[in-house]
């Protein structure tokens, strides 16, 4: 099984599967998202076929993560991308990207906040992105606060050049910048980011595995959060990933905030499954259905 920090590091070559379905099919609502990391095995082995199948459990909506590095969305061009989507009548508003401080082999690595963001912009839009999300801070891209302070000026320089392509950028949360340095969170520092520039998508199980309370976040920065991971935490003493319904997390208490929080889009993600990762998402969209939206 992959891993996050290998599959944010690393590229696969992907496959091309045939699909046939009608082109002219838009998403109802509600818009029910999956964060494709979720099912990034099936991705890298057949990524058409993959979202057909996604399709067919229900999910009109995906969050992509495979732009960094590659510049392309799963092997394909912005062009051939949105293509598939229609066919499946889906759409891709979001796309998680790396900072890019971090080098591979010496060398910077392109389609990141840092490295060839312009193209990344441009390739956003035409795919028809309306957030870019800063994915997750590697090991040496973190440090003190000072450090945190220079990475929100990199995010307030990059949201600047998404706000003229009519996209917004984003920064998705786990759980260390809930660790303290000295009487601060780094969190609190990437809050201070211009509001206008960048917003936050809240993986609400990465803010409950911190001891943090979602609902305290969307009280003292309300509107801040239009995107969500909806992933849930399981009842053992690992707190681990589970289906959406079958852990601790309190969503329908959660999605009561929606308003107070911004939330324009929610995925649902889950980093790990105990099998197959298609009865996850199947389970998780079902409980959704009958109990969120």
């Amino acid at each position: 099984m992959t891993t996050r920090r290998s599959f944010l590091k690393t590229t696969s070559v992907l496959s091309a599967g045939l699909m046939i379905a009608p082109s002219a099919f838009k998403p109802k609502a509600p818009l029910i998202g999956l964060q494709l990391y979720t099912v990034r095995d099936a991705m890298a082995k057949d990524p058409k076929a993959t979202l057909a199948r996604v399709a067919q459990i229900g999910y009109n909506s995906v969050e992509g993560a495979t732009y960094t590095g590659t510049e392309k969305f799963y092997g394909m061009s912005p062009k051939e991308f949105k293509n598939v989507l229609k066919q499946n009548g889906q759409v891709m508003y979001s796309s998680h990207y790396m900072l890019g401080e971090q080098e591979n082999n010496g060398k910077p690595i392109k389609g990141t906040i840092l490295h060839d963001w312009n193209k990344a912009v441009d390739d956003a839009a035409e795919v028809g992105l309306k957030y870019m999300v800063c994915a997750y801070l590697m090991d040496s891209e973190r440090g003190d606060l000072d450090h945190y302070k220079k990475v929100v000026e990199d995010l307030n320089k990059a949201g600047e050049r998404c706000k003229k392509s009519g996209i917004q950028l984003c920064y998705h949360n786990h759980n260390f910048e809930f660790v303290k340095q000295g009487d601060t969170y780094p969190y609190d520092i990437l809050m201070s980011a211009d509001k206008n520039l960048v917003k936050m998508e809240m993986d609400i199980y990465w803010v409950t595995k911190a001891g943090m309370d979602p609902l305290q976040l969307f009280k003292k920065y309300p509107g801040r959060f239009p995107l969500w991971h909806v992933k849930d935490m399981d009842k053992t003493a690992a707190k681990d990933f589970t289906e959406v319904g079958n852990g601790i997390i309190n969503f329908k208490e959660i999605f009561k905030h929606k308003n107070e929080a911004g939330m324009k889009y929610f995925y649902v993600e889950q980093d790990k499954t105990p099998g197959d990762p298609f009865v996850s998402i199947k389970e998780s969209i079902d409980y959704i259905k009958k109990n969120l939206v």
